[in-house]
């Protein structure tokens, strides 16, 4: 599920302008105070102990002061630098890292965050990092978005105005990024947003929450380019992997999904002025019990004209997955949305290759297209998904969709 990020864009904006105005002595003060230089002062060594700055790790006590002023030592500081989160659970609130910094900095999570679970603490996400070069944040610990005791709150399944709850690890404008190792666990909304970023990894991480809980997607990024996921495993309440307008380049790869909403190309077409989808690439991954496998879904009412194209799956493996494949261009959650209207979204070159495994609905493969605008491009070659039930047999359903099946699917073909 993906929400716009201009209100999000707006308030960092604001923001830096007042960061800005304040000005003179007194920001000079403030860098004093944080540490100064990451060579010195708090940081010896480039390393800034999150403890030596006052952090307590007894999982109460309020950390949030340490660890900002431990960004301002680390990104103020030249060369390499390294925010250590020791082992321990450190209670946060809202935590801003904002550059562009001096030098690269790795943020070693070896314990765990967890987030503060009071809701006006909060303008907008858990942790957001904007405008980083080099940035890496690795280790084996937990960002905790302590979700539960807040998912009530949740109204986006009946209404579209809905107040968002916080993301939990936001990338904003990152160029040249690595996120590897640790754990994201129970987030309040997304566990990871990746906005207008380059060339950034994710691998080796684990995304977890209960597979009810309300649009705790697992990554999604938007606007953003050279973005590689490897050797994840996600298990969430909503896509495990969400691909928004503007993404192009896009590598997954040894990626586990389940429970969730399958990997997603989409949703498409809901705000004005969105762009392509190109260059995506998902191969060697396993879906287990996924209520959606493979999935492209646009609005059939899309406010923006906009194309997917160049889309390659292969190897995959689908173990009782719901709709194993499925492009889905009449897509309407919850049925708040207009479910007709002249599509403006384009669907087309789009490969399947050695997708086998079990389906839980007879329709293994659903390519439920407009048919103003029909999806063109489409090819299966060795898709071999079949329905685990009885009483029924394994069934491809398409519409509107010009497919070229090569050793597929059987003896099934797309009516």
């Amino acid at each position: 599920m993906a929400f716009t990020n201009n209100a999000m864009r707006a308030l960092f904006l604001l923001a830096l302008v007042c960061a800005a105005q304040a000005g003179g002595k007194k920001d000079d003060a403030k860098k004093d105070d944080a540490g100064g230089d990451a060579k010195g002062g708090s940081c010896p060594g480039g390393t800034c102990d999150i403890t030596k700055l006052g952090a307590s790790g007894d999982g109460k006590t309020d950390s949030t002061k340490a660890l900002q002023e431990a960004w301002a030592s680390a990104c103020g500081g030249s060369g390499k630098n390294t925010i250590l989160i020791p082992k321990g659970d450190y209670l946060t609130g809202p935590l801003n890292y904002t550059g562009p910094c001096k030098g690269d900095v790795t943020i070693q999570v070896d314990g765990n965050l967890l987030a503060s679970t009071d809701l006006s603490l909060y303008k907008g996400n858990w942790i957001e990092i904007l405008r980083v070069e080099n940035l890496v944040i690795t280790g084996k610990g937990t960002l905790d978005g302590q979700g539960p005791s807040v998912w009530s709150k949740n109204s986006c399944a009946k209404k579209y105005d809905c107040k968002i709850l916080p993301n939990s690890l936001v990338l904003d404008f990152i160029t040249k990024g690595e996120v590897s190792g640790i754990t994201l666990l129970n987030s309040k909304f997304f566990h990871m947003n990746v906005f207008q970023c380059k060339d950034v990894v994710i691998k080796d991480v684990t995304v977890t929450a209960p597979g009810d809980s309300p649009n705790t997607d697992g990554i999604h990024m938007g606007d953003s380019s050279g973005i590689s996921i490897v050797n994840t495993v996600i298990g969430v309440g909503d896509d495990c992997i969400s691909i928004g307008p503007g993404s192009t380049k896009i590598n997954i790869t040894g990626v586990t999904c389940g429970p969730g909403h399958g990997i997603s190309i989409g949703s498409l077409g809901r705000y004005k002025d969105e762009k392509d989808v190109t260059d995506v690439s998902v191969k060697d991954c396993t879906l287990k019990k996924s209520t959606n496998g493979l999935r492209i879904k646009a609005y059939e009412d899309a406010a923006s004209v906009l194309t997917a194209s160049k889309i390659h799956y292969e190897n995959v493996k689908m173990e009782d997955v719901a709709n194993p494949i499925i492009i889905d261009m009449k897509y309407c959650p919850n049925k708040i949305c207009t479910s007709s209207g002249a599509s403006k979204v384009t669907v087309k070159d789009v490969s399947f290759k050695n997708i086998t495994g079990t389906s839980s609905t007879p329709e293994a493969v659903s390519l439920l297209c407009s048919d103003k605008i029909p999806c063109s491009g489409v090819t299966m070659d060795s898709v071999n998904v079949e329905y685990s039930g009885k009483n029924n047999k394994t069934m491809a359903v398409c519409k509107n969709a010009k497919v070229t099946a090569t050793a597929s699917l059987k003896e099934l073909e797309c009516a």
